[in-house]
């Protein structure tokens, strides 16, 4: 077992996150808590955690591409997502795993370099195909089950954050301590 700030994780699943060069996420359930709030407007929010954004930026430092694909169609997304510095933005897709392979042939990966976070049955195929597949906490019992690895934090609540905190600990960029003296 590996320590990390969010708990120990197996030594087969952080060999596996310091593979990964691509992290592909969900957004709804993963970067929100999974409600949509309309107005009478129809106008449509959703909330967004900074601690993600934070770690999404310090990954893609480190060299770690991020993609979104998401079913929903949604502008609030596109210019969250734009404004972290993220171009690989698909929306409105519910065959994810079509443009999950489009992505490792565009960019040259296979299959063990990406990591995919989602928490529906719709991100199972990706999850299940992926080098590190993710779900979040609160994640359908499905996706639990077929996950390599489920965060401590909850969607909407700085789970993205969770898996880019290990991927910098994985490349040594994410202080550890754990308080007892040397």
């Amino acid at each position: 077992m590996i320590e990390t700030p969010y708990g120990n994780i197996s030594a087969v699943n952080y060999q596996r996150a310091k593979k990964i060069k691509l992290l592909i996420c969900d957004v709804d359930g993963v970067f929100s808590d999974g409600r949509i709030y309309l107005g009478n407007q129809g106008e449509e929010l959703k909330a967004f955690h900074t601690k993600d954004g934070f770690g999404m930026k310090a990954i893609m430092q480190q060299g770690i591409e991020i993609a979104i694909i998401t079913g929903r169609q949604s502008n609030i997304v596109a210019n969250r997502m734009q404004a972290l510095g993220v171009s690989l933005i698909f929306q409105g897709k519910e065959d994810k795993l079509s443009v999950y392979q489009s992505l490792l042939t565009k960019l040259n990966l296979n299959a063990s370099e990406v990591a995919y976070i989602g928490d529906d049955v719709v991100d199972l195929p990706v999850i299940q195909a992926c080098g590190l597949g993710v779900a979040v906490n609160d994640a359908h019992p499905l996706v639990i089950q077929g996950a390599d690895l489920v965060t401590k934090t909850r969607g909407g609540f700085g789970a993205v954050r969770e898996i880019c905190d290990l991927f910098l600990q994985c490349h040594h960029k994410l202080q550890i301590t754990t308080g007892k003296s040397e």
